[in-house]
């Protein structure tokens, strides 16, 4: 039996965060929703995910609206990591690949999640949603990220 498709994600977070966890080493990581376990479970080996930052620091008035980050989620369950101050966030391991902040403004029209140009971000309040393979194509061209490090090539050539 072979494995299932792998699904494709938008997450939410600040352009600080999300950068703070494709840069980490040795593997990089994201985290969702303030840190809650339950969003990250929905998530498998494979998924790609990109991240999308209405703005450059956590609550800040300092508008972005921003796909910053994009990678590919890594074997393994959701685990905690104390920061301290009794702040305990779930992550997973993501495989981040090379790409480009892009502008979410110039999509919107192309998107297949978005139902209401005028109401567009009402999904980004939940912190991770999913989104079809055409979105995620739409997305990683904006990034200028390579197609194939993300497992995205051979679902364009079975939908040509």
């Amino acid at each position: 039996m072979s494995a299932p498709a792998p699904r494709h994600w938008i997450a939410v977070a600040s352009a600080e965060h999300a950068l703070r966890g494709r840069d980490h080493t040795p593997v990089g990581f994201m985290q969702v929703c303030h840190g809650k376990s339950a969003p990250l479970q929905r998530l498998r080996a494979g998924d790609v995910v990109a991240c999308y930052a209405p703005a450059l620091t956590m609550g800040g008035k300092d508008r972005l609206q921003r796909f910053v980050s994009l990678g590919v989620v890594q074997a393994g369950e959701p685990y905690a990591v104390d920061m301290g101050g009794g702040f305990v966030p779930h992550r997973r391991d993501v495989r981040y690949v090379s790409a480009q902040p892009a502008p979410i403004a110039p999509l919107l029209d192309e998107f297949d999640f978005v139902e209401d140009r005028q109401r567009w971000g009402h999904k980004f309040r939940f912190g991770l949603f999913e989104v079809s393979s055409d979105d995620m194509r739409r997305i990683a061209r904006a990034m200028r990220a390579d197609l194939a490090s993300l497992g995205l090539v051979q679902a364009e050539a079975t939908a040509q």
